[in-house]
This record gives C-alpha cells, sequence and structure tokens, in this order.
C-alpha cells in the first residue's frame, strides 16, 4: 500500500472517530493527511469509495493487532482477562477508531461497504462462541450473544460516558452468566 493511501486511510478515521461522519471529504482528508489536495481523490475517486475503503482499513487492521481469533483461552479467568484488555485497547488508545467504527456501522446502509465491518464482527462472534464452549461445555454457547452486548454496552459507555469506567466486575458477571446459561 502506498504512503498516500496509508495517510489518508489514517486521517479518514481521525475525522470520523473526532469528527463524526460529516467530516468525511476528500479535501478534509487531504488536510487532515497533509497531502496535497486531490490526492485521497486519486485513491478513492468517490464518497462511497473512500467510505468503503476505510471500513476495510479498519477490519484489517482490527485483525492484526485484537489477537481474534489467534488467541486461545481454556479458562474462565483467561476470557476475563482477554475481553478486558480488548476492551481497555478499544475504549484507550483504540478509542478514535472504535467511534469510527460505530459510526461507519451506523451510516452505512450499504450492506456490501460494512461487509468487511460485519465480517469482523463474524470472526469476533465466532471466537467468543468457541471460548465459551471450550471453557463450559456446548450449552455455554448459548451465552454469546449476551456476553458480546455486554462488552459492546461497556465499550459504548466508555468511549461515550466514562472513559475511566472500571470494567472488570462488569466482564466477570457477564462471562459467568454466559457460562451459566
Amino acid at each position: 500500500m502506498s504512503s498516500t493511501r496509508r495517510r489518508a486511510l489514517e486521517a479518514a478515521v481521525t475525522l470520523i472517530g473526532t469528527e463524526g461522519i460529516r467530516a468525511l471529504t476528500h479535501g478534509r482528508v487531504d488536510a487532515a493527511a497533509s497531502l496535497p489536495p486531490g490526492s485521497t481523490s486519486n485513491h478513492f475517486r468517490t464518497r462511497a469509495a473512500l467510505l468503503a475503503g476505510v471500513i476495510e482499513w479498519i477490519a484489517t487492521a482490527e485483525r492484526s493487532e485484537g489477537g481474534f481469533p489467534v488467541v486461545v483461552v481454556d479458562t474462565a479467568d483467561d476470557l476475563i482477562t482477554m475481553l478486558e484488555r480488548a476492551l481497555e485497547l478499544e475504549s484507550g488508545p483504540g478509542a478514535t477508531r472504535t467511534r469510527a467504527r460505530y459510526a461507519l456501522f451506523l451510516e452505512s446502509l450499504d450492506a456490501d461497504a460494512a461487509a468487511p465491518l460485519r465480517r469482523q464482527r463474524r470472526i469476533f462472534e465466532e471466537w467468543t462462541r468457541a471460548a465459551l464452549v471450550r471453557i463450559g461445555g456446548p450449552d455455554a454457547a448459548a451465552g454469546t450473544h449476551m456476553l458480546m452486548a455486554a462488552c459492546d454496552g461497556l465499550l459504548l459507555h466508555r468511549i461515550t460516558v466514562d472513559p475511566e469506567a472500571p470494567i472488570g466486575d462488569a466482564i466477570r458477571r457477564a462471562v459467568t452468566a454466559a457460562l451459566s446459561v
């Protein structure tokens, strides 16, 4: 990937994550990335192409950084630790990207454009289901959606209301509940 394309995508994620989806224009991305005018449109001819590029960029970054689905957990404590780490990363150093991802989920009415984000979500869902089954047996799979919803709620709370909100006890309770479904 060219350095110009990478800089444009990183700037686009920052713009969306800090100023909202309406801030995403070719000119604003060029300015935010310190690129000559027209550089972003050379790589992404339309706003739709730029949105699709940003969506793919976020999904790729999350796959390479998050450890999912590579990390294997064998105990409830391992799962709790992994989820805490993931939520701390996504609501701390990765908060801007998390906000951008949520904005893009809401904005992406085109199922094809949002496919990379949905695919990423399915990967995490499959990883979570497999972890619950490995720890608690086949019946534990029924707790997958509840556990993911609890983590989504905690993450949303941290990136919108209280970045320092404690999450350990809530994650422990959610994992315990998921394993006892």
